[in-house]
């Protein structure tokens, strides 16, 4: 007969606000266990006690609850306990280290769209309604242990019903932090059929979200939508759309296996669609050939549908085609941080929206929507926020606790905690006060979240970006990580590689070693430590920043490379500084070079598509490859000269070209010109493991094509997949190769 015992059990990971506690209660009660379980700073703790003590973990962990994750079990025997009859959900520990982490905020789940519109349930039409596996987690949370006095539900106190729901072990409310029901929870501020009357009248709604407001209007509304960017001052940038579900999005856009599983998943982040037709206004998303395309993300956007659908009657209309579609964007001002406070949104989206809507639970920490795009049918984050964070990363084994305070664009940070690395919410580009404020208000919670101490600070190389000056601040050591370096190391942590291998980062800047801009990279990188083997060959870049934004600079360096300066002034005489560009580049005046991939892509956009000004980050090399149908190669498109890597022989074919046969030559010929140029370098260097990094591998045609030349000559590839390829993943690549540096190095 099996003896009586008692094990004492702490179970580490994402473990709070996903219906752990209650798991726990069932399984024990079906074993017929006594003892207890609770939160604590390290996880969830459970001491069970009876015959099937033994049981118990293996059914536990047999039967987990859809949105936990465990990182680490611990267990022991401890003494029994005379006379225990029962076992019991007890309170949380509130003291110690924190060691657990909760899940992202996540769309409704099926049982809560069914109340939502059940007419016999008091959930009927509440727009807050959630439950231990779906709903507001993430932005609603001060501290952990995750309980609802450390959220912002604290402010609603439950009233009989969900009283009861809470503390019914059976239901699957039982312990749902944020549950309530409209006699008891949050309310909107304006009524469901006002806001559903505004959009049907081709009005503009400023919305609070799950993690800041939102502007919407009727997708198929171009008067509405055009209204909408001469507000925003947004001119054409391109605008997400929020469609009911993947049928509705058939009728405009193509959704692959891999983008439905994405699209329908409950982060329900925007994903980055092919264009099936031209069945909505070109205003949403102007000279791009895929459209940003998302589904409901909370019971509130499901109300809104069911409004515009006419209020059909149960819940099959939630899988039907509906026509309606909504444009749904950041409601911010440019440049600055999504807004989530209430007399804010009422000051400032007053003169962008003609209704503002919001509701009374507060929102503590803002979060953007994710955007996604399939490569290699794998996703591929261009933003990482609502709906991933705070999922952390998992490390091959424990590291220093270092802070890395990421890029200056597309901001993120990473804090390190053992085996695991923890990335931020987007933050945004900090070029102004509002974002950098944002940063650190963002940064503080962090912090307190994971309640850890900082050992080590990590922050890019340049010298005059304001998280290297903040790194400074910190009594701590400070480890400056070239940009390149960064990029890549980030897919090397992700992806546990520590032998050697080659990298080729690609974007649009880095800071380098020697003080130029760079941006096409050939690397050796051992474990954290890295050679740089090649580089693009470096163009004149006219003007310095402002090339950035003016990409006929860069198709006019390309030009005068070729000695083809009368074409400066004839392809681009609308531009008043041409003369004076011209001149210095004629003149070879000193000017700032770069090796940058990015800026390539700007040339060739300008030269090929007439794009002459960049509105947005990317717009060039965006439009670009949207004119790709079929890349083509020109064999001799390319040279290698002392470690250089020469693609100005494709310009001078390019000049002859329309604007799609260019565009299919010149990616075309760069996939084939990079996959010889690795190729070399791997025979040279016996090393077959090859890792890409930085934004220019959010091009899908290149990072497809270029995948699939290594590939077919023996060589892994490994890409960016639970970061972004931009500057958003540099921060874990940052905090890498800190947290590996030596005392010595430290102390050097």
């Amino acid at each position: 007969m099996a003896n009586l015992e008692r094990l004492q059990i702490l179970i580490k990971g994402q473990v709070q606000g996903v219906g752990f506690r209650p798991h726990v209660y069932r399984v024990a009660q079906s074993l017929n266990l006594t003892g207890w379980v609770q939160n604590n700073a390290l996880g969830v703790l459970m001491e069970v006690q009876g015959i099937l003590a033994s049981s118990f973990l293996a059914q536990l962990i047999e039967s987990l609850p859809p949105l936990a994750k465990i990182n680490s079990v611990e267990n022991k025997l401890v003494a029994l306990i005379n006379n225990e009859h029962s076992f019991d959900i007890i309170e949380s520990q509130k003291n110690g280290a924190s060691a657990s982490m909760i899940s992202p905020d996540l769309s409704p789940c099926a049982d809560c769209l069914k109340e939502l519109f059940d007419p016999t349930s008091r959930y009927y039409y509440y727009p807050f309604l959630n439950c231990t596996q779906c709903g507001p987690r993430f932005t609603i949370t001060q501290a952990l242990p995750y309980d609802r006095c450390q959220t912002s539900m604290s402010e609603f106190p439950l009233c009989s019903a969900c009283q009861q729901d809470y503390l019914s072990p059976m239901n699957r409310r039982y312990h749902a932090q944020p549950t309530a029901c409209r006699h008891c929870g949050p309310a909107l501020s304006v009524s469901l059929q006002k806001i559903v009357q505004a959009l049907g009248e081709g009005q503009i709604v400023a919305l609070k979200g799950v993690g800041g407001y939102q502007l919407l209007c009727d997708a198929r509304n171009e008067e509405a939508i055009l209204r909408l960017r001469k507000k925003k001052y947004r001119e054409v940038k391109p605008l997400a759309i929020l469609a009911l579900n993947c049928l509705s999005i058939g009728q405009f856009a193509k959704v692959s296996h891999e983008e439905q599983d994405l699209l329908t998943s409950q982060a329900r982040p925007i994903v980055l669609l092919r264009k099936k037709n031209n069945a909505l206004p070109q205003a949403i998303a102007p000279g791009l050939s895929c459209l940003g395309v998302m589904l409901p993300s909370s019971p509130l956007h499901y109300l809104l549908f069911h409004g515009l659908a006419g209020n059909p009657k149960n819940v099959d209309w939630l899988y039907d085609f509906h026509p309606w579609l909504l444009i749904a964007t950041s409601a911010n001002l440019a440049g600055n941080p999504l807004i989530i406070e209430d007399e804010e949104a009422s000051q400032e989206l007053s003169s962008i929206a003609d209704l503002v809507v919001s509701y009374n639970r507060k929102i503590y920490t803002r979060a953007d929507d994710s955007v996604i795009r399939i490569i290699n049918k794998s996703p591929t984050y261009l933003r990482r926020a609502r709906g991933f964070s705070p999922i952390s990363i998992p490390l091959p084994f424990s590291i220093p606790s270092t802070l890395a305070l990421g890029g200056h664009l597309k901001n993120t940070f990473c804090i390190t905690r053992g085996e695991e690395a923890f990335v931020s919410q987007h933050i945004g580009s900090l070029t102004n006060k509002e974002t950098i404020h944002f940063f650190h208000k963002t940064l503080n919670h962090w912090i307190r979240f994971l309640d850890i101490k900082i050992e080590r600070i990590a922050c890019d190389l340049h010298p005059d970006f304001y998280t290297t000056n903040f790194a400074r601040s910190y009594k701590l050591p400070v480890i400056s990580v070239q940009h390149h370096h960064a990029h890549l190391a980030s897919v090397a942590a992700e992806h546990h590689l520590v032998e050697p291998v080659l990298g080729l980062a690609l974007d649009g800047y880095g800071y380098g070693w020697d003080g130029q801009a760079w941006g096409g990279e050939l690397f050796l990188m051992k474990k954290t430590k890295i050679q740089r083997l090649a580089h693009f060959y470096p163009l004149p870049q006219p003007g310095g920043e402002r090339a950035v934004h003016e990409p006929w600079r860069m198709a006019a360096a390309v030009l005068n490379c070729l000695d083809k300066e009368e074409e400066i002034i004839r392809r681009f005489c609308n531009q008043p500084m041409v003369a004076n560009v011209s001149r210095l580049l004629k003149n070879k005046q000193t000017l700032p070079r770069t090796s940058s991939c990015g800026r390539l892509f700007d040339a060739a956009s300008a030269l090929l598509a007439g794009n002459t000004l960049s509105q947005y980050e990317g717009q060039a090399p965006m439009q670009l490859e949207s004119l790709v149908t079929n890349p083509q190669v020109l064999s001799d498109g390319w040279t290698f000269d002392q470690e250089q890597f020469n693609f100005l022989p494709t310009f001078r074919h390019l000049l002859n070209m329309d604007s799609r046969e260019g565009a299919n030559a010149f990616h075309g010929t760069l996939i084939a010109g990079l996959a010889e140029w690795i190729l070399n370098y791997a025979r040279k260097t016996a090393i077959h493991r090859i890792v890409l990094g930085g934004g220019c591998f959010l091009n899908q045609v290149l990072t497809e094509g270029l995948t699939k030349q290594l590939e077919a000559h023996g060589l892994k590839v490994y890409l960016p997949r639970q970061l972004p390829a931009n500057d958003g993943g540099i921060s874990l690549g940052q905090a890498w190769v800190a947290a590996n540096h030596s005392e010595a190095e430290l102390c050097a």
